[in-house]
């Protein structure tokens, strides 16, 4: 689009003038999606920090565990849209539905995740989630116990903790900076065929 907003309030480098390792990441996530998520170009800007969230991001987000990649996602969108996060809420959300093979529940978690379709386990993970996000000097050793009574470990509530946590200030940067998401994302696992 001709007319299209910027990504964001502050100047966005073009991906030419970013650090090698920077170019190369970016480079890579255009290949694997197709397009470049806005977030990487928005952080190019400030390369140290670039590097840091990512590693922070793919710690949390890829490793091995008790949670699937679909439930690590669900906390992204849940946690976002309390946050008020378009653009975690949009693009998220299109990885999620892609991961759950399901074109309606990030809708249903963005909004309100007590009444999505959802199991008692991860109706318990997100309500955990939400705590961290809203009220964590609540958390309380009955929110561990009730999660365990749903098969997570104590590892996997450190996780849950530590996405809510991490995309809490993901959320916040993006909202301050006006952080546009992708229009490439709206469609994304609605509709049959679309990655």
């Amino acid at each position: 689009m001709a007319n299209a907003p910027p990504i964001s309030r502050f100047p966005v480098p073009a991906i030419e003038d970013a650090p090698a390792d920077v170019r190369a990441r970016i480079l890579e996530v255009q290949e694997k999606a197709g397009f470049v998520p806005n977030v990487f170009l928005v952080l190019a800007r400030r390369p140290d920090e670039f590097r840091a969230f990512f590693a922070y991001h793919d710690a949390l987000m890829l490793k091995e565990g008790g949670l699937s990649k679909a439930e690590r996602e669900m906390i992204v969108v849940a946690t976002s849209g309390a946050n008020h996060c378009q653009y975690c809420v949009i693009a998220h959300g299109a990885i999620l539905r892609i991961y759950d093979k399901n074109p309606l529940i990030a809708d249903q978690v963005a909004v309100n995740h007590r009444k999505a379709d959802l199991t008692p386990r991860r109706r318990a993970m997100l309500d955990f989630a939400m705590k961290v996000a809203l009220r964590s000097v609540e958390i309380e050793d009955a929110d561990y116990a009730r999660l365990r009574e749903h098969g997570f470990t104590d590892e996997d509530a450190w996780d849950i903790a530590a996405i809510a946590a991490f995309f809490a200030l993901s959320n916040r940067l993006a909202n301050a900076v006006g952080m546009r998401p992708n229009d490439e994302f709206y469609l994304m696992g609605r509709v049959p065929g679309k990655r």
